[in-house]
């Protein structure tokens, strides 16, 4: 994991730098503290899931531009290879199996939500579309005011620029795949 940090740490530094912001400047886009900010720049803080939202949506890049590695011809995903990103006091964790991609604008995730998993995302930028694939348990979402409850095999599309709650009320663990179109 330290080995992410820093290489979410350098890409935060580098787009900042490019995009000729100060910290404090990116603070205020993002919420996030200063303080927070420079420890994930300097690689010695492990960003949450929302922090990395937060940030990637204020800098109008995809969620997976600060993990991602480099891009290859042909690419073999094996999920146990990747190490996940954890949140929700580790009830969730989040597979990046097919980070973004800046000539498709897309991305590919599979999370996994532990019983009690109740994880809010922030809105992304006007015209995200996600599309969520349940492949185990019942996944309870709510995307403004509406709930639906998906089980294995059922699927759904929406606009992501408004809050969505991804949320585990069962006793069985909850996967699905996460498409994200940019």
């Amino acid at each position: 994991m330290e080995n992410l940090n820093i290489l979410i740490g350098q890409r935060l530094n580098r787009l900042r730098k490019e995009k000729n912001l100060s910290l404090e400047e990116l603070s205020l886009q993002t919420g996030v503290s200063k303080a927070m900010l420079s420890q994930i720049e300097n690689g010695k803080s492990n960003p949450t899931v929302s922090t990395l939202w937060k940030i990637s949506t204020a800098l109008k890049v995809s969620f997976s531009f600060f993990i991602d590695g480099e891009e290859e011809e042909l690419n073999v995903v094996d999920e146990k290879n990747i190490v996940p990103i954890l949140e929700n006091n580790n009830l969730m964790k989040l597979y990046p199996i097919f980070p973004f991609d800046s000539n498709r604008n897309f991305e590919i995730l599979t999370i996994e939500l532990k019983k009690g998993c109740n994880h809010v995302s922030q809105p992304h930028n006007s015209g995200v579309e996600e599309y969520i694939i349940v492949s185990e348990g019942t996944l309870e979402l709510h995307v403004e005011n509406k709930i639906f409850a998906l089980s294995k095999g059922q699927s759904i599309k929406f606009l992501a620029n408004k809050e969505h709650t991804y949320r585990n009320t069962q006793n069985e663990v909850v996967r699905f795949h996460n498409l994200i179109f940019y």
